[in-house]
């Protein structure tokens, strides 16, 4: 059954997903044409919201970017390599691969999604080197389902951001911390189910031995030519310290020592810019020298293209469904329908619709908010869990839209229509995790 599920969504896919920055630009129109007709804002004023906020997103574009470098660069260091390219030796059989692969994209989406993104696909490449007969397309849409833990994870921008002083929420909600949104028995469920059934999803996707894609050896021979740093043989002062050890372990040293004191300062509280500099320095550290990371850092750039290109058109997207109070419209029919048993699901799946629109942890928060926190207050529903309900319902949406599939698919060399029916199915499975984690786990 999953096996003809994911052969029929791949069909439908493959024939009528366009690319995702066509996608950004026709949930722009669709936005724009719904506040004219829901809530009875003129066309002029519907475009002064777009306008307004295109650029409202840039400082959380320059986080995401961030981690997806630095997790980049800390996947690509010498050391890790190694070690993925060892627990590749792992897998004997195709079915072994792409259940490795899953796991270890869970596994490491957990520590950090930008990480989880980059660790997943370079490890789904080293799978598929070692692996014949392995359809490329499903490992890479394996590593890409792995993402589904993140927001559940130490990186999760949502449960950072409420218990960061100063979010746009803090007012409405306060500040709610990590006790009662990542290390709690419902997340612990919802993440450990995840990385048990996920591996096994995968396998039962596997296509027949006629329809397997192996991977292009082209693209191996352009991993061997990126990764390698050109040393000039005429050892200067100035190429000395490009490939200097000590600097590289100094600087890394002063960073860890800054994380200390910070967390001696704010006990366990994590933020998004903290888990930043863990993997800066971090990957600093394993590369070894200050020239070998910027060349993996540039490497990583790569990947943040099209958070660059279609981050604006997501900002104008959410401007038009915050200020046009349609986001409302949508979480509030949600809500109205809510007990406090029934609740975090209903909101989970108002956050699952609202992703189509605004695909980003930090930008639910802000759309989603304003209305969920109070309504969960009202309601006498724990704010780490309405909190969590936000969070799940961008990571399990994430499967049906591909903005933060581009990341792996630009390491990778496919296009999104590639792996996005295996993802569809993944989202109609793990909806059941998520749903029993919301309903029947207390805090």
């Amino acid at each position: 059954m999953i096996k003809a599920l994911s052969r029929f969504f791949t069909a439908i896919v493959q024939r009528f997903l366009p690319d995702p920055l066509v996608f950004a630009m026709i949930l722009t129109i669709i936005m724009f044409v719904a506040g004219i007709l829901f809530t009875h804002h003129t066309p002029i004023e519907m475009m002064g919201f777009w306008g307004k906020s295109f650029w409202n997103l840039l400082a959380f574009a320059m986080q995401m970017s961030l981690i997806l470098v630095t997790g980049h660069a800390l996947a690509n260091s010498p050391a890790l390599k190694r070690i993925l390219s060892r627990m590749a030796g792992l897998a004997k059989t195709p079915a072994q691969g792409v259940m490795l692969v899953t796991f270890m994209g869970a596994l490491a989406s957990l520590i950090n999604w930008g990480f989880g993104l980059i660790v997943g696909a370079l490890f789904a490449k080293q799978v598929a080197k070692r692996v014949p007969r392995t359809d490329y397309r499903l490992l890479i849409a394996s590593a890409y389902i792995g993402f589904l833990t993140w927001h559940g994870g130490l990186s999760g921008s949502v449960p950072l951001m409420a218990a960061t002083k100063g979010n746009p929420i803090e007012k409405a909600a306060g500040l709610i911390p990590l006790s009662q949104t990542i290390f709690t028995p419902f997340n612990i469920f919802v993440s450990v189910a995840l990385l048990v059934i996920l591996p096994f999803l995968t396998r039962m996707m596997m296509p027949k031995d006629e329809d397997v894609v192996e991977i292009d050896p082209a693209l191996l021979a352009e991993d061997e030519a990126s990764a390698a740093v050109a040393v000039p043989q005429e050892k200067t002062f100035a190429v000395r310290v490009e490939n200097s050890r000590i600097l590289a372990w100094l600087i890394g040293l002063m960073g860890y020592a800054y994380l200390i004191y910070y967390f001696r300062q704010k006990g366990s509280q994590l933020d998004v810019n903290t888990v930043n500099m863990i993997m800066f320095f971090t990957g600093l550290i394993l590369h070894g020298s200050p020239l070998s990371y910027m060349q993996a850092v540039v490497n990583g750039a790569k990947g943040t293209a099209g958070i660059i290109v279609q981050f604006p058109f997501y900002a104008g997207i959410q401007g038009m469904m915050d200020m046009s109070g349609l986001g409302g419209l949508i979480t509030n029919g949600f809500v109205s329908i809510s007990n406090v048993h029934t609740f975090p699901f209903l909101a989970f799946l108002s956050s699952g619709l609202i992703n189509f629109f605004v695909p980003s942890g930090g930008g639910h928060w802000v759309v989603q908010g304003p209305f969920i926190m109070p309504a969960a207050k009202a309601l006498g529903v724990v704010p780490g869990k309405a909190a969590m309900a936000i969070a799940y319902g961008e990571a399990w949406m994430n499967m049906a839209q591909p903005f933060w599939a581009l990341p792996a698919l630009a390491i990778a060399g496919l296009k999104v229509r590639d792996i996005m029916g295996f993802c569809v199915t993944t989202l109609l499975v793990s909806g059941i995790i998520f749903a029993v984690g919301l309903s029947f786990f207390p805090v």
